[in-house]
């Protein structure tokens, strides 16, 4: 899979071999978030089929990058861990999204839509310290999607423990968040927030969840480095 070589004695030469190549950074982006078990990273990476992934993670470990490593208290399961060079990229994954976050149109970002992906990313950094001290069941209806895609549970534990379902899990809902993909996005990505996208969610639950949604739902990592727009 490593694509052919630039013969350049170059350092940017010489990495761009290893990580220039299609899904290598989208999938170190994934590692270094903590992603350690192969059915999570497919969540991450979810255009890859099992084979593709299989394939780009023993190319990382050809190339270094990334270690298998046995899971002791399951027979036959791995888990993936950066090695130290592995790690020497999470600057380098930061500034591409940086880059990317700064740089790229919105509109361009905002054609890429991914309810998996999306779901993901809100869950793995969703910020529990707001929510009530009990189990909290949030349920996104996108109503753009076919059904099979629209909904999702966000099931948040007492202890910070964070599920993603796309299946009913069978508890009480606190919240509904119905709106649609795109709206979502662009509120998770920073380029617009809850208040000024009112109009396109419709927020329906207990009051202090509503209330402090913004907060416990945080934003994508990158949000930052662009301004709102309204």
């Amino acid at each position: 899979m490593a694509q052919a070589s630039y013969k350049q004695f170059c350092p940017v030469a010489m990495a761009s071999e290893v990580l220039c190549t299609r899904w290598t950074l989208i999938l170190v982006r994934e590692l270094v978030a903590g992603t350690t078990r192969f059915n999570d990273l497919r969540r991450g990476v979810p255009k890859m089929s099992p084979a593709l992934l299989s394939t780009w993670l023993k190319e990382l470990e050809l190339s270094g990058v990334v270690e298998r490593r046995p899971l002791h208290t399951e027979k036959g399961v791995f888990e993936y861990h950066l090695t130290a060079a592995g790690k020497d990229l999470l600057p380098v994954i930061e500034a591409v999204g940086k880059w990317g976050q700064k740089w790229v149109e919105s509109s361009l970002s905002l054609r890429n839509l991914d309810p998996s992906l999306l779901m993901w990313d809100m869950r793995r950094n969703l910020n529990p310290t707001p929510l009530p001290p009990h189990r909290t069941v949030v349920q996104f209806l996108y109503s753009d999607l076919p059904s099979s895609k629209s909904h999702w549970w966000l099931v948040i534990e007492p202890e910070g423990e964070v599920d993603l379902c796309w299946a009913d899990p069978g508890f009480e809902i606190d919240l509904y968040v119905t709106t649609d993909l795109r709206t979502m996005t662009a509120i998770w990505m920073g380029v617009s927030t809850l208040a000024s996208a009112r109009d396109s969610v419709e927020l329906l639950g207990a009051t202090d969840i509503v209330s402090t949604m913004q907060t416990w739902l945080g934003l994508s990592p990158f949000a930052k480095h662009k301004k709102l727009v309204a």
